[in-house]
């Protein structure tokens, strides 16, 4: 039997070294040349600390308490600095979750893969070069001239991932890990970096480490996988045994709160009253000047769409589809450059800000990362109350119905008085969904409302919505590049592409027998698509069957 390249046996790692602080706890692991071992569980479960153990790279508070950590036969969980950053690159490497905040944004992304041949090996500049431009080609990068000399921000997320990936695996290391690396992609270039990770694994026999709460990519790309949760180990199976046999009832959680691709039965259209109308909504960008040729971006053109009381309506695409900035012109966050939108039967597209105020309590919005958008500084109470109290409710009013919100959202109405970092994701999330309700809104738009969050906490958010809409009639513009979870929530669903509508109507039409070929091309991308994580087993069994 081949060596292992990674053994990890009986690991604990905890906060100052306490015993009742223990956030990895007794964890064994091996992965042998050429698989990919899939590290699954929530936030929270250990699953980024022991990749940070592995590289070295544990923060001064975290510590490895007892256990081992071998690379290729050698104990390195003790080994000297110098030694681990001449492992780093070499014999090991790693990606991270967010590229845009792992690259150097003031340096051009040829030259911070360069860096890692400069320090790690004997070559010339020319030689260099020539080896990174090869290694940009090997993971399918465009015009690798050009965006060799090209900075972050000037890429797509899809090629900045790439470049993190090229980086990594510039000097052939045996051991891959990558950490949430497609977690903040669309579902085509997702699909697309799970490919050529495979790939690259079956050219250069490299093991992979890939830690994700994504059971869909766990579907696609593991060879076993090992379930965490709160610092153990759950269980660790080959993954289609697991997929079809998990062994704990927390295994069987994850799986049955993976959104299915299979839309929900439709809801019975009762003619409701329309909430929300938009006709001919476009938006164009002008970048120029009076010395510099103007040059116009078409980010939506000529959208039209309706939304009813009490229904969901969803738009999916991919980064630059032109859905938010569709949802952005809805709130009047940007003013569109033609069109109408409709809000309980006012065109609202061209309002001033005067006029504009008392119809803003109608329509409310939730943002992707709450954590941004909550105030830091503010208890949550006064966070949510901040809107009433600019359309005249008194404070001892607002702050009762802010704690009513609260228990409607699920949470204590005593966590009023909590500051945004004493929550979790999830929770802030429903913060977020009560602080949008105080303004009693009848249209509530959701920007990728659940995209960041796990998917048990993504399907307990998704439930809260659904029963927030039946309590209290909302028209939902839902926000989504993830299929599944459109298929769970809307009634209707637009897919865009580069700012136009190319498919729309009912979801069980779009999405069970789409028309167009680029909504045929999201759905044949979207992860873990032929397996009913429900039931344990693949979609085509349950066909059978049936």
């Amino acid at each position: 039997m081949n060596k292992p390249v990674l053994d990890i046996r009986g690991l604990r790692i905890a906060l100052d070294g306490r015993a009742d602080q223990e956030l990895v706890k007794g964890l064994d692991l091996t992965i042998q040349p050429g698989e990919t071992m899939c590290l699954v569980g929530e936030s929270g479960s250990g699953k980024s600390i022991t990749a940070l153990a592995v590289m070295g790279l544990l923060p001064k508070a975290l510590k490895m308490t007892a256990g081992r950590i071998e690379l290729l036969g050698e104990t390195i969980h003790n080994a000297p600095a110098p030694k681990l950053r001449k492992l780093r690159t070499t014999a090991m490497s790693m990606i991270f979750q967010e590229p845009m905040t792992a690259l150097n944004p003031v340096a051009k992304v040829g030259r911070q893969i360069d860096e890692v041949l400069e320090a790690h090996s004997n070559l010339g500049a020319k030689e260099r070069k020539r080896r990174v431009l090869e290694m940009m080609e090997s993971v399918h990068l465009p015009e690798v001239e050009r965006i060799y000399r090209s900075y972050p921000h000037q890429l797509s997320g899809g090629q900045r991932q790439r470049i993190m990936i090229a980086m990594a695996l510039i000097m052939q290391p045996q051991l891959l890990i990558a950490d949430e690396p497609t977690t903040a992609l669309d579902v085509t270039t997702q699909a697309q970096t799970l490919s050529l990770l495979r790939e690259l694994r079956e050219k250069q026999g490299t093991a992979v480490l890939f830690i994700t709460h994504d059971m869909g990519v766990v579907a696609d790309i593991a060879d076993d996988v090992t379930v965490m949760k709160l610092g153990e180990v759950m269980e660790a199976q080959p993954t289609e045994q697991l997929l079809r046999h998990p062994r704990t009832d927390y295994t069987r959680e994850l799986l049955k709160a993976v959104p299915s691709h299979v839309p929900r039965p439709p809801r019975a259209d009762d003619n409701a009253p329309v909430v929300l109308q938009t006709q001919a909504l476009t938006k164009v960008y002008s970048q120029g000047g009076w010395l510099v040729k103007t040059r116009e971006t078409v980010a939506a053109k000529e959208v039209a769409f309706t939304l009813r009381k009490g229904r969901t309506l969803g738009i999916v695409g991919e980064s630059g589809s032109g859905k938010t900035t569709v949802a952005r012109c809805i709130m009047r966050l940007i003013d569109p450059t033609s069109g109408t939108i409709e809000i309980d039967g006012t065109d609202i597209a061209t309002l001033p800000p005067r006029e504009l105020k008392p119809h803003r309590r109608k329509f409310q919005i939730v943002f992707q990362d709450p954590m941004r958008s909550l105030n830091p500084r503010i208890e949550v109470g006064q966070s949510i109350i901040e809107g009433p109290l600019n359309f005249g409710v008194p404070r001892k009013q607002a702050m009762a119905r802010a704690r009513e919100l609260m228990t409607l959202v699920d949470l204590p109405a005593s966590a009023v008085d909590r500051f945004p970092h004493q929550f979790s994701g999830g929770q802030r999330q429903r913060i977020a969904i009560a602080r949008a309700l105080a303004m009693d809104p009848e249209v509530l738009v959701a920007d990728e409302a659940v995209s960041a969050l796990d998917v048990s906490v993504q399907a307990q958010v998704l439930r809260l919505m659904a029963d927030l809409q039946a309590k209290l009639g909302l028209g939902i513009l839902f926000i989504t590049h993830d299929l599944g979870v459109a298929a769970q929530i809307c009634d209707d669903v637009i897919v865009m592409q580069h700012g136009v509508i190319v498919e729309y109507g009912p979801a069980g039409e779009v999405l069970a027998t789409p028309q167009h070929p680029y909504t045929k091309a999201l759905i044949e991308a979207a992860p873990g698509r032929h397996w009913d994580f429900a039931n344990f087993r693949p979609f085509s069994e349950s066909r059978q069957d049936a």
